[in-house]
């Protein structure tokens, strides 16, 4: 256990769209990812289900990687999502976040991490093939702050949703954090995906025409 006592909690306003901007409009924890975002000066970590970018948020990402910002995502693979409308937005822009110079890792549906999880000195082995997919809203900066919180990296909730998310600034807690978002790095847990390749291939062919058909949801509601 770690204690600190440098813990910010930030919170949207309840109703932060009225419907009165449409799908626009952002909220307190918005403003407070993008400002920390901007003020990273070696490295961003993130780990978010659900990845849909849009033309700001990629920029926003393009602009850190200028300056010299290592930045990477791990999100589910088609294989372990359990949301394929999120997951046909994600996958629309997927070469476009790419191309911002992003390092994207995609979760393992069979990922070793999570078996020791589920293992130990009472069992050895699960009596089932279980499916493992990523549920952590979480980000380190140049190895000093720690963001855990329910936000998503898509526009439900940057716009719509009432978010919330502490901001902790430790560098103890986060040097912990990071040894587990690197385990959850590892080619055993997770997919590099690059322009040229990506895991979607490895899923049955029912999936990934669930997925391409959802690709008529605008992204703005994903």
């Amino acid at each position: 256990m770690t204690w600190s006592d440098s813990i910010t909690y930030i919170s949207d306003d309840p109703g932060k769209n009225d419907g009165t901007q449409g799908l626009s409009g952002s909220g307190k924890t918005t403003e407070a990812l993008i400002a920390l975002v901007k003020g990273a000066k070696k490295t961003i970590d993130i780990q978010s289900p659900y990845l849909v970018t849009t033309v700001e948020s990629r920029k926003l990402f393009a602009d850190a990687v200028a300056r010299g910002v290592k930045v990477r995502i791990l999100t589910n693979s088609l294989a372990s999502t359990d949301n394929l409308e999120a997951f046909s937005g994600y996958q629309r822009d997927r070469k476009l976040l790419l191309k911002t110079g992003v390092k994207i890792f995609e979760f393992r549906p069979d990922a070793a991490c999570r078996k020791r999880l589920m293992t130990g000195a009472l069992r050895e082995k699960p009596d089932f093939q279980p499916v493992f997919g990523l549920h952590a809203k979480s980000m380190t900066l140049d190895g000093q702050t720690t963001v855990i919180g329910t936000f998503n990296l898509d526009p439900r909730s940057t716009h719509l949703n009432t978010e919330c998310m502490v901001v902790i600034h430790d560098q103890r807690l986060t040097q912990k954090v990071n040894l587990r978002f690197e385990d959850e790095f590892k080619p055993e847990n997770s997919w590099a995906t690059t322009p040229a390749w990506n895991p979607d291939h490895l899923v049955d062919l029912k999936k990934r025409a669930g997925t391409f058909v959802r690709k008529v949801v605008p992204k703005a509601i994903l």
